[in-house]
């Protein structure tokens, strides 16, 4: 979340409320800290996980005053509906660093496209200039990494 925020305080996006991007980066995933991360592979329908996060949500935001549980959920609600260019923006984003982490596990075990699943998984679903731009750069050192493990130099 913290890195997405960062992500979100650089862009150069003006067409964006970078305010805006910023607050459902730090929010978007809070209903995990009860639930956990729900990835595809456990199997969990759709409908289910978005419950049991909502139901998280509910919890979360009843900690605090009311006016500021209605903003942060309001926030976790916008990215969820995707209803948004900045939640839109913002999804890019969670996708961005999760493959850019993958490209990281993947550097610090030295298993170059051991996660090739992750990388897949996101494939297509880039359109902000400024996010296409930093997975190219990820994928070319990435395909760089990979060449040079297959054909090691004589």
């Amino acid at each position: 979340m913290y890195r997405m925020a960062m992500m979100a305080l650089v862009t150069e996006d003006k067409g964006l409320n970078k305010d805006r991007c910023i607050r459902l980066a730090l929010v978007h995933d809070m209903a995990e800290c009860i639930v956990g991360d729900i990835a595809p592979a456990d199997n969990i329908p759709k409908e289910e996980k978005h419950r049991r996060e909502e139901t998280a949500m509910q919890q979360l935001t009843q900690l605090l005053s009311e006016d500021l549980g209605k903003e942060i959920y309001e926030l976790w609600d916008e990215y969820e509906n995707q209803s948004t260019a900045e939640a839109k923006f913002v999804k890019q984003l969670d996708q961005c660093e999760m493959i850019l982490q993958a490209y990281e596990y993947e550097e610090l075990e030295n298993t170059p496209g051991r996660l090739q699943d992750f990388f897949d998984s996101t494939a297509g679903k880039f359109v902000h200039p400024e996010i296409l731009q930093l997975v190219s750069l990820i994928n070319t050192e990435r395909k760089k990494r990979i060449a040079a493990t297959s054909h090691p130099p004589s």
